[in-house]
Parts: structure tokens; C-alpha cells; sequence
């Protein structure tokens, strides 16, 4: 993420048209890039990605420990990117069994927050969404790029232990709608 007081465009690193393969792709809006000689225009748009909210009945959420960068060994919640084809409540039903082998059964949708999430030395800008689930049972075992597994009482969870920006944004929302913050 760029950190200092300077803004560089979203697409900086990309300097070809993808169609053509011109190096006269250009700045053409604060999000966008256009071709001077074929006239494709790319626009950088937010990429969806999903969080998992699982409960287990007694006051308690499920929880990850990252097993990669960005934020390797903090906390998280269930989730990633949604695939091409494929809707957020897909996406988070796909997410969950990747990475806890739990059968997701059925979503609520409860909000969404922008995040910027480095990945491969780019700021990939995502729009997560949060959605309450609704598992089969079971044993959660950390699969996927989840290290570690395991239920924290809500008033328990400390949103400084976790990693991600925007998941930390959506802890303190759930817990201060519980009135716990």
C-alpha cells in the first residue's frame, strides 16, 4: 500500500495495453487507462471478496490464524476472493469449506467495507463482504492458507490481534452492534 503523502495512479505498474501490447497506454481518468493507438480504456475496478461470520451457538466466533503474507500469524475470519462466474454467497460458501472443511448451509449478508489488499508487490482494491453463516457442524480443521483454527467468545476478540484492515473494521461493528465496544 502506498504509504506516503504522494498519490500514484492505480494502474502505475501497468504499462502495456493488454490488447494491442502498445507502450502508449496511458493515464486516462484517476482509474482508468487508455490505449493511444487501438483506443481499449481499462478501468481498475474493486475486486469482491468475502468474510465469513460462523457462530457455534454459545457465544462464540470462528476464527483463523494467517498462514501467509499479508499479516502472517495474526488473526482473521474465514474468507477471500470470489471467483470469476461465481456469486459472493458462492464465493463464501467455497471460501469456508477451503479453508475450515465446514459445510456452509446458508448466508446472511450484513455489510461491506473497501479494502486495499497487498498481494504480489500491487494494492489490490477490494470490496469485502460480510456475511453471516450458517455451517453444518463439525469439527473446523485449518486448511488452505489458515494455519490455525479456533472459537473465541466475542467478548474475547480483541480487534488489534487482527491483521486486515477491513476485518478489523468489521469486528468493531459486530462488536459494538453487541454491544461490546
Amino acid at each position: 500500500m502506498n504509504t506516503d503523502n504522494t498519490q500514484k495512479h492505480l494502474l502505475e505498474p501497468f504499462r502495456y495495453c493488454p490488447v494491442c501490447g502498445s507502450s502508449r497506454f496511458e493515464k486516462n481518468s484517476s482509474k482508468s487507462r487508455r490505449c493511444a493507438d487501438c483506443g481499449f480504456e481499462y478501468f481498475m475496478n474493486s475486486s469482491a471478496a468475502t468474510v465469513a461470520i460462523i457462530e457455534d451457538g454459545h457465544g462464540r466466533v470462528l476464527v483463523t490464524r494467517r498462514d501467509k503474507e499479508p499479516a502472517r500469524g495474526m488473526l482473521d475470519l474465514p474468507g477471500g476472493f470470489c471467483d470469476c462466474g461465481e456469486t459472493a454467497e458462492q464465493g463464501v460458501m467455497r471460501e469456508v469449506m477451503e479453508e475450515t472443511g465446514l459445510e456452509v448451509t446458508g448466508v446472511e449478508y450484513l455489510f461491506s467495507l473497501p479494502n486495499v489488499y497487498p498481494y504480489s508487490g500491487l494494492d489490490v482494491h477490494t470490496t469485502d463482504l460480510f456475511f453471516l453463516c450458517h455451517t453444518t457442524g463439525g469439527t473446523p480443521t485449518p486448511m488452505d492458507d489458515a494455519a490455525e483454527l479456533f472459537w473465541v467468545r466475542w467478548e474475547d476478540l480483541r480487534p488489534d490481534r487482527i491483521g486486515l484492515h477491513s476485518i478489523r473494521r468489521g469486528v468493531e461493528i459486530l462488536l459494538r452492534q453487541k454491544g461490546l465496544l
